[in-house]
C-alpha cells in the first residue's frame, strides 16, 4: 500500500496477504461502510487513491449505482436480511463519471456462520476487459460455427447420398466419398480440440504431463510425417546442436507445437523449412524458420493473438494455432517470438527450461 500510511496500517488489521500484488480491484469496508483498505488495481479502475478513501464512508468515495440509479451500497442492508447471506453476485454498476465496473461483494461474519457483519470486501473488475472478453468470445464461436460448417456440409452431403443410392456407385467411387467422410470428419476433431485447448489456456487449466523429450527425435519424426504426406524430402533440414540437457517436457503438447510451426511454415513460407535445436543457458531453443516473405515488424506483435491469419490473400483454418502454440509453451515455462529469418522469411524460436519431473 501508499499513501499517508494510514491505509496501510488498516490494511494490516484485516489482511495478511499482500492485495497491491492481487488484479483485480480490491475495497474492503466495515459493517458500517468505512472504507479499510484500497488496492492500487481498485485506485487505477475507480480513479479514487487509498489515502483519500480509507476512513471515509463507502458511498460517499465509492458511489456505485445500478443501471437504474440505485445506490449499491445502500441496497446491501448488511443489518437486515438473511443472516446466513455470505456473498453479494457480480453485477455491472458505474461511477458517476460514467465508468463501468463488474462489482462482486462477500461479508465477513463473526461467528461465521449466522453472525453478524465485521466487514465487507468488494472485489472490482474493468467492464471494458468484461466486454471485450464476450467479444473475443462471441468471435471464437462464430469463427469455429464457420469452420465447422463446410466439413459438416460435406459428411452429412456424402452420407446421405451413399444411404439414397448405395447400389448406383462402383467400389471405386464410394471409396472416394469415404476417404473425404473421414477427412473431414478428422478436421471436424481437430477444429474441437483447438477449442478446447483455447478454453484450458485461457482458464489456466492446462495440464502438463512431463517426461524426458527427445526434441530432435520429436522434430524428425514431424517432418517424416510432412514427407510421408507428400512433401519433398529436401524441402525440410534439422540442425541439432552438440550437448543439448536434458529436458522434461509433454510430449504430445511439444510435438503439438512443433507441428504446428511446421505447419505455418510450409504453408505461409517458401523455400527450405529449417529446424534448428540448441543449448542455451537456461535450457534448449527450438527455431522454426522458413524463406518466404516474412512477417513485418508492426505485424510481429499481433501474430499470437486469437484469430490472426497473417497473409490475408490465404484464408482458412480458425486463426488459432499460434495462439495456442503461446500458451503451451508458456505452460512448460518458456517464451516464444517471431522474428524475420537469416535468410528472409519469419522465423519463430521458443525456448524451453531444463528441469525435473517436478518443475513448474
Amino acid at each position: 500500500m501508499h499513501g499517508d500510511g494510514t491505509d496501510g496500517q488498516a490494511l494490516d488489521s484485516v489482511c495478511t496477504i499482500p492485495i497491491d500484488e492481487l488484479p483485480d480491484g480490491l475495497v474492503v469496508a466495515d459493517a458500517e461502510g468505512v472504507v479499510l483498505a484500497v488496492n492500487r488495481a481498485a485506485e487505477r479502475l475507480t480513479g479514487v487513491r487509498a489515502s483519500e478513501a480509507v476512513g471515509q464512508v463507502m458511498d460517499e468515495v465509492f458511489p456505485f449505482r445500478d443501471h437504474d440509479g440505485r445506490e449499491w451500497w445502500k441496497a446491501l442492508d448488511l443489518a437486515g436480511g438473511l443472516r446466513t447471506r455470505s456473498r453479494v453476485p457480480e453485477r455491472s454498476l458505474r461511477l458517476p463519471g460514467g465508468r463501468e465496473l463488474y462489482v462482486a461483494a462477500r461479508m465477513i461474519r463473526v461467528p461465521a456462520r449466522g453472525g453478524d457483519v465485521e466487514r465487507v470486501t468488494i472485489t472490482l473488475r474493468d467492464g471494458g476487459a468484461r466486454a471485450r472478453l464476450e467479444r473475443s468470445r462471441a468471435d471464437l464461436v462464430t469463427v469455429v460455427a464457420h469452420e465447422l460448417r463446410s466439413p459438416l456440409t460435406s459428411v452429412k452431403g456424402f452420407t446421405a447420398t451413399l444411404l439414397a443410392k448405395w447400389d448406383r456407385f462402383t467400389d471405386e467411387q464410394k471409396r472416394v466419398m469415404l476417404e473425404t467422410v473421414n477427412n473431414d470428419a478428422d478436421r471436424v476433431t481437430r477444429l474441437i480440440t483447438e477449442l478446447l485447448d483455447v478454453s484450458r489456456i485461457e482458464s489456466g487449466r492446462l495440464e502438463i504431463h512431463r517426461q524426458v523429450v527427445d526434441l530432435p527425435a520429436r522434430a524428425q519424426r514431424i517432418i517424416a510425417g510432412r514427407v510421408a504426406a507428400g512433401e519433398p524430402e529436401d524441402r525440410f533440414r534439422l540442425i541439432v546442436g552438440e550437448n543439448l540437457p536434458e529436458v522434461w517436457l509433454d510430449q504430445d503438447k511439444i510435438d503439438q507445437v512443433l507441428a504446428n510451426l511446421v505447419e505455418n511454415a510450409v504453408r505461409h513460407g517458401r523455400g527450405t523449412v529449417t529446424i534448428d535445436i540448441q543449448s542455451v543457458g537456461w535450457g534448449v531453443a527450438v527455431s522454426v524458420r522458413d524463406q518466404g516473405e516474412g512477417i513485418a515488424p508492426e505485424l510481429a506483435p499481433r501474430v499470437f493473438e486469437q484469430f490472426w491469419r497473417g497473409n490475408s490473400r490465404r484464408r482458412g483454418g480458425t486463426g488459432l494455432g499460434l495462439f495456442i502454440v503461446k500458451g503451451l509453451v508458456e505452460a512448460h515455462g518458456g517464451t516464444i517470438t517471431v522474428q524475420r529469418a537469416p535468410e528472409g522469411g519469419a522465423e519463430f524460436r521458443f525456448t524451453v527450461p531444463t528441469g525435473t519431473p517436478d518443475f513448474a
